[in-house]
Parts: structure tokens; C-alpha cells; sequence
């Protein structure tokens, strides 16, 4: 089991590092989703099972709409999305050596999409697995902005047991190994906690970062 520095012990191959990320880093990836946004593809609330969610995404590398992965982002506007940066890669790779303690971590690690999501004050998200990709590589999530109760359960269903953890802006999640396709979700968001400085007055940016094992 991993236990998480605020408290919960948290389920084999889910990990939280609280504030990996410096306040100048923050500031500087609030600054990279400002950039993103007002690429080729606008932020979307997908839709799904004929609900639309209440985030607001915009990906790299691969548009993501429910159940599939594709270069343009066709139920948008059919552009392609932006590259992914090889920066994040390299930041993927840090994030699972200082997540696990692992030296040999990162290696072999090659995200090459970033689902990057905006959470307003009312906005969560359902319990669900992140399953459309083909590689079983673990996600690295990233938080910026206001804190949010994050809740992560087992792969078995998105019910008990589950373990709720705070993450606030800066830190660090990953969930890989036995957790990769454990049930998750963010249960509330806490307006008025982003930290001065972290670029973000309101709301929370959440990225995600994927290795999707396709091809093209």
C-alpha cells in the first residue's frame, strides 16, 4: 500500500507527492493551458452517455471523446490538436521516479496525449476507469488552482471501498500497476483555495498525462 503525506493509505500503484510542483511551475503551466486554449481545437464538455460533463477539456497530441482517440477533433470543430510537447514527456518520466522512488521508473515512459481538464467552482467528475487507452503505462495527473476532494476506489467497481484524498494545486497523483484502471473521480472542488501566485484565481486545471499505445 502507498500512503499518501496527508494521510489516507491509498491502494498499491496509486500514488500522491503534495506540492511537486513549485508555485513558479504552476504559474508558468497555467500559462501553457492560457496557450492551448486558444489553439485550433477550444475547450469542449464532451458528452457522454447523452450527459455532458461539467469540465471543460482540451487535449494534445490525441483529442479524446468518449471511448476513442483521434488525431482532428472530430465532434468539435475537426482540427487537429496541438502537438504534444516533448517537455511533457520529460516531465512524466520525473513525475514517476519521484512518485514511486524509483530511479528506473520513467524509463520507457512516452506520453504522447494530455487530457487537460478545467473544473469551475460546481463541476466534478463520476467515478469511471480510464480504459480507452491501449498501453496499461500509469496516468500522471497534475493539479493547479483550487483544491478538490479526489476519490479513487478499486478496478472491480465504483463503489466501496475508496479512499478520498485533498489534492491541492501543485501536487502530484499517479495511479499505475494494480490501480491503473481503478475507479476515480473528483467528488468536490473548494473555491477560494488556489494559492496567490499559481497563476489561477479560480477554478482548477487538471492534466493528465497518457501513453495511448496507438499508432499514427
Amino acid at each position: 500500500m502507498s500512503e499518501s503525506l496527508l494521510g489516507p493509505v491509498l491502494p498499491d500503484g496509486a500514488h500522491h507527492v503534495p506540492g511537486w510542483l513549485t508555485l513558479d511551475q504552476q504559474r508558468w503551466l497555467a500559462g501553457q493551458y492560457d496557450r492551448w486554449t486558444a489553439g485550433p481545437v477550444p475547450p469542449r464538455a464532451a458528452t457522454v452517455r447523452g450527459h455532458e460533463m461539467s469540465v471543460r477539456t482540451v487535449c494534445l497530441g490525441w483529442h479524446w471523446r468518449p471511448y476513442a482517440y483521434t488525431r482532428e477533433a472530430v465532434d468539435v470543430n475537426g482540427n487537429r490538436v496541438l502537438d504534444f510537447p516533448d517537455w511533457l514527456v520529460r516531465l512524466g518520466q520525473k513525475a514517476l521516479v519521484d512518485a514511486t522512488g524509483d530511479p528506473r521508473a520513467g524509463d520507457g515512459y512516452q506520453p504522447d496525449t494530455a487530457l487537460v481538464n478545467f473544473y469551475d467552482d460546481d463541476a466534478r467528475m463520476g467515478m469511471h476507469q480510464d480504459k480507452d487507452e491501449r498501453s496499461p503505462a500509469p496516468v500522471v495527473s497534475l493539479s493547479i488552482g483550487d483544491s478538490c476532494t479526489f476519490r479513487i476506489g478499486t478496478a472491480v467497481n465504483r463503489n466501496r471501498p475508496h479512499h478520498d484524498v485533498l489534492l491541492a494545486s501543485g501536487d502530484l497523483f499517479v495511479f499505475g500497476g494494480p490501480s491503473r484502471l481503478a475507479f476515480h473521480g473528483v467528488t468536490k472542488v473548494h473555491p477560494g483555495t488556489a494559492p496567490t501566485g499559481c497563476g489561477l484565481e479560480r477554478g482548477r486545471i487538471n492534466i493528465t498525462l497518457r501513453m495511448t499505445g496507438l499508432d499514427g
